[in-house]
C-alpha cells in the first residue's frame, strides 16, 4: 500500500500517523503542504491532527488553501482514500471535501480524554474491519470539535449512510452526557457520499496498543490492507 501524510505548519500528529502506517507495513511519504504534485498511484492520504497555522482565523481554514490541497481534491475525485483526523477533519470540511463545519466545543473548553464511539457504517475501506454498532474507545483532543450542519445536510448524511461514528455511552446509547462537544446527532466522524473520504475528530492513531489504553484504532488502519 502506497500512502502519504501531509504536514502543515503547526501539525503535531503527522509523525503519529506515519507510525500507524508503518505498524501495518506501509512506508508513508512525508509531504510538505507546499507540494503541488502528488503521485497518482497513492492508495491513501492522511491529513493529520494538530493546530495548522496555529488555528488562526478559523481551524483548518488556512491549511485548506495550501497548494497541496488541490492535489488532495484531485486524487479524492479519482477514488484515492483520504483520512482527515481532528484538525485534518476541520481542513477537509473547510476545503469542501466533506459537508458541515467544526465549531468551538459547547462548553468552550479544550477536551482531552478517551471516548466511546459507535461504528455506524462498515461499508467503507476505513471501517470494514469493525462490526456495525460496535463500541470502540478512541481518544479525543480538541477545542473545536463541535460538528454542525444544517438540517438538510444532516438528513442527507443519515439517508446516505454517511455518518461513520457517533459519541455514545458505554452501553452504546446516544446521550447528551456522552457527547463531549455538542456535535449535532452526536457525530464524531463522517464520510463523503462515495465513502472514500473520512473525517473524524477522535484520534485512531493514538489507539494502536492496549498499553496506551486502547487498540481499537488499529482495525481502521489494518483494514486498508484489504482494500
Amino acid at each position: 500500500m502506497k500512502s502519504a501524510v501531509i504536514t502543515f505548519p503547526g501539525s503535531n500528529c503527522d509523525r503519529d500517523a506515519v507510525d500507524a502506517l508503518q505498524k501495518i507495513g506501509s512506508r508513508a511519504q512525508r509531504i510538505w503542504h507546499q507540494e503541488t504534485k502528488l503521485d497518482d498511484d497513492l492508495d491513501l492520504i492522511i491529513v493529520p491532527g494538530g493546530f495548522s497555522y496555529g488555528d488562526y482565523l478559523r481551524s483548518g481554514a488556512m491549511a485548506a488553501i495550501s497548494p497541496v490541497m488541490m492535489e488532495v481534491k484531485r486524487l479524492s475525485e479519482k477514488g484515492v482514500k483520504i483520512l482527515g483526523i481532528c484538525n485534518g477533519f476541520q481542513i477537509l470540511t473547510e476545503a469542501g471535501l466533506l459537508p458541515g463545519v467544526l465549531t468551538r466545543n459547547k462548553k468552550m473548553k479544550f477536551i482531552c480524554r478517551t471516548m466511546n464511539l459507535r461504528v455506524e457504517n462498515t461499508n467503507s475501506p476505513f471501517t470494514k474491519k469493525y462490526n456495525r454498532n460496535q463500541i470502540i474507545r478512541i481518544p479525543i483532543a480538541h477545542m473545536d470539535g463541535n460538528y454542525f450542519a444544517d438540517s438538510a445536510t444532516l438528513k442527507n448524511l443519515e439517508d446516505s449512510d454517511s455518518i461513520a461514528f457517533r459519541y455514545v455511552n458505554e452501553n452504546g446509547n446516544l446521550t447528551d452526557e456522552a457527547n463531549p462537544n455538542g456535535s449535532a446527532l452526536n457525530i464524531a466522524g463522517v464520510f463523503n457520499e462515495k465513502k472514500n473520504v473520512l473525517g473524524m475528530m477522535p484520534h485512531p492513531e493514538r489507539a494502536l496498543d492496549i498499553c496506551n489504553g486502547s487498540s481499537d484504532g488499529l482495525p481502521l488502519f489494518s483494514g486498508f490492507l484489504l482494500s
